[in-house]
């Protein structure tokens, strides 16, 4: 009797399953895990805000993106789905930390040593982050990501599907959890080393900005990207 190729039965249902995932929600799952690495590597810089004198933490940039992925997937694909790729992000998160972790542990080179010192001792400071402060941004992640979601979700009216609509929905839920994001995350990370007051207060003002100012125009963008790379799959296949 002749053998057959015929996949296991468990096994077409999986495979089916993953033909299934639409193109949009495909890429925005893989652009989600780069940017929560990404967002917590650049924060260390701090950048103001021309024309005005706010400075806030670069890392802003990558988690604007986050927020406009979970609620574009909120918009197109459900609550319940967003709401669980906030929590599986914190795999990328701990995996980035435990490698981190490991290359800082591990002995440079001689050559470095040598030759890159001033290289090494950037990469270090760099990557280097106090205990403290790699407890803090995970925490003000879920906290403030999750509000945002939960925000976005429940302005969504019967049949809302206009685009300033989806402009003011986004731009109200972005505000609201990034200023719960500063105020998690300055506190968890700096309270009682020095007053927080004024750190506390500029990075409330500068992303409560940003989020009015980007991320109605990003939401409606990526909402739009999504549905084009959605569509764009259904016709070529």
């Amino acid at each position: 009797m002749s053998e057959t190729n015929t996949p296991a039965p468990a096994a077409q249902p999986t495979a089916q399953r993953a033909l299934a995932a639409p193109m949009g929600l495909f890429v925005y799952i893989i652009l989600y895990g780069g940017m929560t690495v990404l967002a917590g590597v650049v924060a260390f810089k701090q950048v103001q805000l021309w024309p005005s004198n706010l400075a806030v933490e670069a890392g802003i940039f990558p988690f604007l993106l986050l927020v406009v992925i979970t609620s574009t997937i909120a918009q197109l694909y459900g609550q319940k789905l967003a709401n669980r790729l906030i929590w599986v992000g914190f795999t990328p998160l701990a995996i980035s930390a435990l490698l981190i972790y490991l290359v800082l542990s591990l002995p440079a080179s001689s050559e470095m040593l040598e030759f890159r010192s001033v290289d090494l001792a950037a990469f270090e400071t760099v990557l280097g982050q106090t205990p403290r402060i790699l407890m803090a941004g995970p925490a003000a992640y879920i906290t403030s990501l999750l509000l945002n979601v939960w925000i976005f979700s429940r302005l969504r009216g019967e049949g809302d599907a206009t685009t300033v609509g989806l402009m003011i929905r986004g731009a109200i839920a972005s505000a609201l959890s990034q200023a719960l994001d500063s105020i998690i995350f300055v506190t968890l990370a700096f309270y009682g080393e020095f007053d927080i007051t004024n750190l506390l207060i500029g990075q409330v003002l500068a992303k409560v900005t940003l989020s009015l100012v980007l991320v109605p125009f990003l939401i409606t963008g990526g909402v739009k990207l999504a549905q084009w790379l959605d569509t764009r799959e259904v016709a070529a296949g």
